[in-house]
């Protein structure tokens, strides 16, 4: 009896542990607080806070409660921004980088936010990154970069600034607006448009949030997130995190398909080392659902991956079934020409062009696997995961569609970003 007693206390202490797992949003500059704002009502168990020198912009984001203010910078601005000048941005967090350093304290993960290409986002973000790391914290941040229309500047900017805080970040997902259009129709309204990609990302944020805090049948904690994430494997931090629902007569194929195919990215999971995904269904869902799930996951991810899954059940997903997804490590020719004109500066080799069409036909054919060696590949691949997989689960890519906006769309962001890039006291405000 007394031994019964004693483990219900030890579970009981086991689930506060998991409960306090602090988890710490900061939205870096106007747009960073931008998206926060249109996030936050859709997320619970985090706590937000947007990081500024623009008093004004602050004020906006903060009308909702749910977002704490910090204004940094002030001696250096007066309050006023910092327009599109970066280093202004990085000397404005460095002069109050101990007032930001309390933001960090005790928290487990740090996700910065940041729409980049501005001077106080791309400034600040690798001085803060670099401060929330030596407090011990698994940072990730997640960023979102100019339309091709805004102009090279701005896209310069924002690539640096990603160049800057990629040895502080554990984790990095990249986000082109341009890809917003291939979630909505062109001629969609602008607010209406960027609403959607807040959506899209409150419910890829949501899906990780529920998989660090929800214990399930098969379950997932943060030192399991904490081993993706700090996964280095190569080096590559690159980070794709999605969410889908679905109902189960779609079939596993098609919720996979569309859990890892989401418009939004500019790269794929095919390349991943660390894979994880957490898979919630109804009192109805089967061991043959969860299995196909599975398999046709790890079927699209590289050999060698470290692939972690969790299983959860809930009543309101009767008939249904929602995928969680986080992998880490996956590649992009994004970033190649920043990439190669580093290694220059550095006096290492640059990677060598691609090969022509007539130098690839050149190439020997690989040797085709003998049906023994293919099937002990399999079934290594399926020794992975702890879920034993389903035959006949396919592997899927979609390609990305992007579509340049209408010129009113154009003009209304143009409008936007010249309205904030000037100091608070030139700007006019309805």
């Amino acid at each position: 009896m007394k031994k019964t007693k004693k483990a219900v206390k030890k579970k009981t202490r086991e689930e506060e542990s998991l409960r306090d797992i602090k988890v710490r949003v900061i939205g870096v500059g106007g747009g960073g607080g931008s998206i926060i704002s249109g996030v936050s009502s859709s997320l619970s168990r985090v706590s937000f806070v947007a990081v500024n020198t623009d008093n004004h912009a602050l004020s906006e984001v903060t009308k909702k409660k749910k977002i704490r203010g910090v204004a940094f910078g002030k001696k250096l601005t007066g309050g006023l921004g910092t327009g599109m000048d970066a280093k202004l941005g990085k000397q404005a967090a460095e002069e109050d980088i101990e007032d930001i350093k309390k933001l960090f304290k005790e928290q487990d993960i740090v996700i910065f936010v940041s729409s980049l290409g501005g001077g106080t986002g791309s400034g600040a973000l690798p001085v803060f990154s670099e401060a929330a790391k030596e407090m011990g914290c698994l940072v990730y941040g997640l960023f979102t970069l100019p339309f091709s229309f805004e102009g090279e500047k701005k896209m310069k900017i924002a690539k640096e600034a990603v160049k800057e805080s990629k040895d502080n970040l554990h984790a990095i997902t990249i986000l082109p607006n341009e890809k917003i259009f291939g979630i909505v129709d062109k001629n969609t309204p602008l607010k209406k448009a960027l609403t959607v990609m807040n959506e899209n990302l409150a419910e890829n944020l949501n899906g990780l949030i529920e998989t660090i805090y929800e214990t399930g049948l098969v379950n997932i904690d943060f030192a399991d997130v904490r081993a993706v994430l700090k996964n280095k494997k190569g080096g590559k931090k690159l980070t794709y995190l999605s969410t889908v629902e679905g109902r189960l007569e779609e079939g596993a194929e098609e919720i996979v398909r569309r859990a890892i195919s989401n418009p939004i990215y500019p790269y794929k999971i095919t390349s991943s080392h660390g894979i994880l995904f957490n898979i919630t269904g109804g009192k109805d869902i089967g061991l043959t659902d969860i299995s196909s799930i599975s398999e046709s996951i790890a079927k699209n991810t590289d050999d060698n991956a470290k692939i972690i899954v969790g299983i959860m059940q809930k009543n309101k997903y009767k008939d249904k079934v929602r995928v969680a997804l986080l992998a880490t490590g996956c590649q992009t020719d994004f970033f190649k020409k920043e990439l190669d004109e580093a290694q220059e500066e550095q006096g290492k080799p640059v990677r060598k062009p691609a090969k022509s069409v007539g130098e690839k036909k050149k190439k020997e054919k690989p040797k085709t696997e003998k049906p023994e060696q293919e099937t002990k590949r399999k079934e290594e691949k399926k020794d992975k995961i702890t879920i034993v997989p389903s035959a006949g689960a396919g592997v899927y890519s979609t390609e990305e569609v992007s579509k340049k906006p209408e010129t009113q769309d154009e003009k209304e962001i143009l409008e936007e970003e010249e309205k904030w890039e000037k100091p608070s006291f030139l700007r006019k405000f309805n």
